[in-house]
């Protein structure tokens, strides 16, 4: 046993409680149909000319329906006469490769099969103006190319700044689109200033490009599609800060002011920019919120984020599993964009889950009483997860949360690694 397995082996594993998180559910059954419904918005489809081409933006986060909302518009362009492409839509992720790009697409589902119509990776960028500050404006040179450029992108929180436009349509034209070079120009006055360039880049764009219109999708809190609106170019900068604050309504969160540890069994950045996201862990660079954690410890990486760790700077721990899949080469391209270093340094690593876990608890300060710790699956699955049994009251003041009142035990493999909870009832 070596010395780190020696001090932490005494540490108490608490028994845990199963809690159902009772959210906003409505969503739409059929997403295809809610394409075609915003799609009947004046000042969208019709200004899409027969013989044309078209280009659509797909994210590097894994959104809800994501293939069939594509492979709807592009059909809808199809039906008119045009011809349409996809364009990934995701800045330096990918490794700043255009084929990383294409494989994080075909992670999701994202390909000419599925979608009906061809991938178009590249990480060239054309000059598109610039800002009131002077700083140059580029775009994706493939969906220059084209006679049109539809921006597609899910509405919501930013990680790391607030502001009358955070994730969506504009972010996705100043940022996504701009891929590298362009993001990189973006974020080059740092974080503090994101809402104003985002702003600009995308204002820029408006202007300059042949954007008949965008695409905005939303979110339930259990990551399901509960909106989809097509919004005219000239309608976008009015009615995105309104989806923006309907997307805040929707965002699932922790529901406790303050816990000791939070365990998560994975991160990606399919789940968030951040591996984690922010907004649900109250930890960023720029900011601090509730709740309140002492330690978050993070056992692995999620399959479609691939060797991206990106995001574990916001962990107190970490296992050697995840750095032995940890990519340099992958991730450190997204923290040269975005000029900063935080989410890229690597915590403490454990040998196994276990022991990632009783370093959390050991490290705590004391609180007076026992650690209370959270267990979830990540922050995008929030639905259900697991307490320790020092919050049980906490849940059952809560209506809406609700529990099987049974007490369950972590299960571990012989290496120390987690195998699921157990229940001996």
């Amino acid at each position: 046993m070596g010395v780190i397995a020696e001090l932490l082996r005494d540490v108490e594993i608490p028994g845990f409680y199963k809690v159902r998180n009772h959210m906003e559910d409505t969503h739409t059954e059929d997403a295809a149909q809610a394409v075609r419904e915003a799609l009947k918005r004046e000042g969208t489809l019709e200004r899409i000319r027969a013989g044309s081409t078209v280009c659509f933006s797909a994210s590097s986060r894994e959104i809800a329906g994501s293939a069939v909302i594509l492979r709807t518009l592009a059909e809808e362009v199809k039906r008119i006469g045009a011809v349409p492409y996809i364009v990934p839509g995701m800045g330096s992720h990918g490794g700043a490769s255009a084929e990383g790009q294409r494989a994080i697409l075909e992670h999701y589902g994202i390909t000419k099969e599925a979608c009906g119509c061809e991938i178009a990776a590249t990480m060239e960028t054309g000059h598109v103006g610039y800002t009131p500050e002077g700083l140059e404006v580029r775009l994706d040179a493939f969906a220059l190319s084209c006679d049109y450029i539809v921006p597609v992108g899910r509405i919501k929180p930013h990680t790391d700044f607030r502001g009358s436009f955070e994730s969506g349509i504009m972010k996705m034209l100043a940022i996504g689109l701009g891929k590298q070079h362009g993001a990189g120009i973006c974020h080059q006055q740092g974080m503090a200033q994101m809402h104003k360039n985002v702003p600009a880049f995308g204002r820029c764009c408006l202007e300059n490009c042949s954007i008949p219109f965008g695409v905005g999708i939303l979110e339930n809190h259990y990551h399901q599609t509960y909106a989809i609106h097509a919004i005219p170019s000239e309608y976008i900068e009015e009615e995105e800060p309104r989806l923006l604050e309907k997307a805040k309504e929707l965002q699932a969160g922790i529901p406790f002011d303050k816990a000791d540890v939070l365990i998560l069994e994975q991160i990606g950045k399919d789940i968030s920019g951040c591996g984690m996201d922010t907004n649900v862990v109250g930890r960023s660079c720029s900011w601090t919120e509730k709740p309140f954690l002492q330690r978050i410890g993070v056992l692995d990486l999620s399959s479609k984020s691939g060797a991206n760790f990106m995001g574990i700077g916001n962990a107190d721990v970490t296992t050697r599993r995840v750095l032995e899949k940890a990519s340099f080469e992958e991730t450190y391209p997204n923290g040269i964009t975005a000029r900063t270093v935080y989410y890229m340094k690597m915590p403490p690593v454990m040998e196994n889950d276990r022991l990632a876990l009783a370093f959390c608890i050991q490290t705590c300060l004391s609180q007076g009483g026992p650690v209370k710790i959270v267990w979830a699956k990540d922050t995008l699955h929030l639905g259900e997860f697991y307490v320790s049994e020092s919050m049980i009251e906490e849940v059952r003041k809560n209506p809406a949360l609700s529990t099987d009142g049974q007490l369950y035990e972590l299960d571990w493999d012989e290496e120390g690694n987690y195998k699921g909870f157990f229940c001996f009832c």
